[in-house]
């Protein structure tokens, strides 16, 4: 369930091009505007860039000292009561199942102490996907699913945690898969399969956790949240 009042993380599965609007429109279901974390390129084009500073996105540095800026942000946006979207992924799946997960998200909500809602998202990719001409045929059917909140401790690792995290949303994939009405024993599902082909097609049970990696443990260790929130000022 999406929270309706107060701070809220969605952690959602990452396919296509237009799942942010598939987010905002759940979240609008509910009368709740949400914001997000998008990768700092995205900014830097035209159009996407400019809807995206219209609409308050914050902007992520990725490997980059100034990406804990962006955790700053959204932890501020937390804390005055909103909502925010994440794609622990940070980029889309090319083989459309859920990939490793990034450790943001955990730490956001082990900073905040606000509960992780995982969404799986399924359908999209069929109209905007990667390497592939669009397909703007009406209704192509979009199917999305909300598990329960996983919360995340103070003292959690912060990659178990992580994993804790995408588990959920591969389950939320599996169900969102399992609910998708273009099925091949539907002859509606088989007319959309000869029109765009199977390629879109993944089983529900292909949708699993990959574990996120960890650091080699020659590096340097791991900082922690409140450790990031310091070095920033």
């Amino acid at each position: 369930m999406i929270p309706r009042h107060g701070p809220g993380i969605l952690a959602c599965n990452h396919s296509a091009y237009l799942d942010p609007l598939a987010v905002g429109y759940l979240t609008d279901l509910v009368g709740r505007p949400c914001r997000f974390l998008a990768k700092r390129e995205l900014f830097d084009k035209r159009v996407v860039g400019w809807v995206f500073r219209q609409m308050r996105q914050i902007p992520v540095d990725r490997g980059t000292g100034d990406a804990v800026k962006a955790l700053d942000a959204a932890v501020d946006a937390l804390e005055r009561g909103e909502l925010m979207a994440i794609f622990p992924e940070a980029t889309i799946s090319l083989d459309l199942d859920p990939m490793p997960g990034k450790t943001g998200t955990a730490r956001l909500a082990q900073l905040t102490r606000v509960p992780v809602t995982p969404v799986g998202m399924w359908g999209s990719h069929r109209v905007l996907f990667k390497h592939r001409k669009p397909n703007w045929t009406w209704g192509v059917p979009q199917v999305a699913c909300i598990g329960p909140p996983v919360r995340i401790g103070p003292d959690d690792d912060i990659y178990e945690a992580t994993d804790r995290i995408m588990e959920a949303v591969a389950a939320q994939v599996r169900r969102a898969r399992e609910l998708y009405p273009e099925g091949p024993s539907s002859r509606r599902g088989k007319e959309k399969k000869q029109a765009d082909g199977d390629w879109w097609h993944r089983p529900p049970e292909s949708a699993v956790l990959r574990t996120c990696a960890r650091p080699d443990s020659s590096q340097e260790p791991e900082r922690g949240p409140a450790q990031d929130r310091e070095s920033a000022g």
